[in-house]
């Protein structure tokens, strides 16, 4: 699971998520010192660090990398908040607190997220329901093996 990004990681993958196209470490500076007073060899090791841990990838390219993100900011997102919620001993209690912290605007994004997956979910449950029902040996329960009631293995004999 992902581990949080660091204030800088993540001020170089903002603008690496933002472009949506490979870039290099120049002009991530250059984007960056109109911020702050940073060092080409800073947002060089923040950048070369992000691709040892899986975040971008890059590319030769002349004389320089060209980088390009993994994933996407909202897969990033989901996954810390699946990491912070399977860590809780009562998943639904941290939902119902995590909910109880939203902001309208959360809110409203959570509806329209639900509308997108219900059709998903209840997909996914009409599947569940069709597939034959399992023990936990994953063989079918004993009368659809044909065995029988009695403990002798068959009925009626």
């Amino acid at each position: 699971m992902p581990r949080q990004l660091g204030e800088l990681e993540d001020a170089v993958m903002t603008r690496i998520w933002q472009w949506n196209r490979p870039v290099t470490v120049r002009e991530v500076l250059e984007d960056l010192q109109q911020e702050r007073s940073i060092a080409y060899t800073t947002v060089m090791t923040v950048m070369d660090n992000l691709h040892q841990k899986g975040w971008v990838r890059r590319e030769v390219e002349g004389r320089a990398y060209r980088y390009t993100a993994v994933s996407t900011r909202p897969a990033y997102s989901a996954a810390l908040m699946n990491e912070a919620w399977s860590k809780s001993d009562n998943p639904a209690a941290a939902l119902v607190a995590f909910f109880g912290m939203m902001s309208q605007e959360q809110r409203e994004a959570l509806q329209d997220a639900m509308r997108i997956v219900q059709p998903q979910i209840q997909e996914g449950a009409a599947e569940g329901a069709r597939e034959e029902p399992r023990e936990a040996s994953g063989q079918a329960p004993p009368e659809q093996r044909g065995e029988g009631d009695d403990e002798a293995g068959g009925a009626g004999r």
